[in-house]
């Protein structure tokens, strides 16, 4: 999604917990994980998926012949477009991203770990990530899985979201307060 923070709500996290149980009866849950981050990318770098999905200029049918062919160019498995579709023509492809961010964090749960968001100013390098994931490992006292994004309007250092906790290291926001400060003096 462009720069904003999709909060879940109660219908995505009703069927991402839908998604979860029918990857786990199915016994493809690895297979539905990685359709899942790959449906999620496809959404978040296209701007017409979005439209498509949300606009209510665009029937039903247009929508799910549009997203099962996003899916199959995606080679997403069949449990995962049949998923799309039934989404879909309960008017709900517009929740997908929220969906299937609430999946992640379903499946973050279960394996006993978070979803940490880093947002920096520049791409990490793996060093980088891989020290961070250490740091909030040690912090949180449980695995985090990352999702990262650059912002190069944060100038330099980076934000970290885990659950409802932010974390804000960057230039911008210092500059910002620094901004407040010399305003009150």
């Amino acid at each position: 999604m462009s720069n904003t923070e999709v909060i879940t709500g109660e219908a995505p996290s009703r069927y991402a917990l839908a998604l979860l149980e029918l990857a786990e009866e199915s016994k493809s849950l690895k297979t539905i994980e990685k359709d899942a981050k790959t449906l999620k990318e496809t959404f978040e770098k296209s701007v017409d998926l979005q439209r498509l999905a949300s606009s209510p200029v665009f029937s039903i049918e247009q929508k799910v012949s549009g997203l099962t062919a996003v899916a199959k160019k995606a080679n997403l498995s069949q449990l995962m477009m049949q998923f799309i579709g039934t989404v879909t023509e309960n008017r709900r492809a517009g929740e997908l991203p929220a969906i299937l961010s609430a999946f992640e964090g379903l499946l973050a749960q279960r394996k006993g770990s978070q979803i940490a968001k880093i947002t920096s100013a520049q791409k990490l390098s793996s060093d980088q990530l891989a020290s961070l994931k250490e740091n909030l490992k040690k912090s949180l006292g449980r695995p985090v899985e990352v999702e990262t994004r650059v912002d190069p309007d944060l100038l330099g250092g980076f934000i970290v979201r885990v659950g409802s906790k932010l974390y804000d290291s960057s230039l911008k926001t210092k500059l910002d307060d620094l901004k407040i400060a010399l305003k009150e003096a």
